[in-house]
């Protein structure tokens, strides 16, 4: 498997960030284009998976105050699933978070995929959720203050 990921801007990389998330989230999981596309990518770190070099998964990463970031918009397109593109995603988002000063990371995890949190050091924190009528569950991970 030829899995490479590079981070960038969302202008840099806006049609192939448009395309995985349109084709995961809103066809096939009915989110309404206004929730989906937010008007946050501006600001956000994104990351963007290549398979085989064609665009395959993205995540951002969101800046929430001084402490905290939040890692959200995780979606991996339905061919390149189960081959560990997400978790692939998540570790260099993670990677990307702890070269900075920020000491918590908080995601709002789809319920059927917390588990791939879980793996990697988030514990569930509150009850379950809907968010664009998905069952969600917010999750944090600490960082040490000293990364």
């Amino acid at each position: 498997m030829n899995l490479k990921i590079e981070t960038g801007r969302y202008q840099d990389r806006l049609a192939a960030i448009k395309q995985i998330r349109t084709k995961v989230f809103q066809e096939e999981q009915g989110v309404s284009a206004e929730l989906e596309f937010d008007g946050l990518d501006d600001d956000a770190t994104h990351l963007l998976a290549y398979l085989n070099n064609q665009p395959v998964g993205t995540a951002r990463i969101r800046e929430i105050d001084a402490d905290t970031v939040k890692i959200e918009r995780l979606a991996v397109l339905p061919t390149a699933r189960k081959q560990g593109v997400g978790k692939r995603l998540m570790e260099r988002a993670l990677a990307i978070v702890a070269q900075s000063n920020k000491t918590t990371i908080i995601v709002h995890a789809q319920e059927y995929i917390a588990r791939l949190y879980q793996q990697l050091g988030f514990r569930q924190v509150g009850a379950r959720f809907d968010e664009a009528g998905i069952a969600h569950v917010k999750m944090i991970k600490q960082l040490s203050s000293n990364n």
